[in-house]
């Protein structure tokens, strides 16, 4: 399992599993991140903050320290 910021640009996943405080738990989950939800990594920003994902036909972005806290396995 990796982290999910240690993905590149084009690569897939699936989500295995969140970790963190249960508030910032709340936060990702509401935004669609839950555990078995495959995520495409689009691209990050030039200085590394934040990271753009496709999860469910949306785009979304997050910052590399919320990325950390998500455990994927590669698809």
């Amino acid at each position: 399992m990796h982290s999910l910021d240690s993905l590149r640009p084009g690569e897939k996943a699936i989500i295995s599993s969140i970790h963190g405080n249960t508030t910032e738990e709340a936060h990702l989950m509401e935004m669609g991140l839950l555990v078995g939800t495959p995520i495409e990594f689009i691209k990050r920003a030039p200085l590394g903050d934040p990271i753009e994902l496709r999860v469910r036909g949306y785009h979304l972005s997050i910052r590399r320290s919320e990325a950390h806290t998500i455990l994927v396995e590669k698809a």
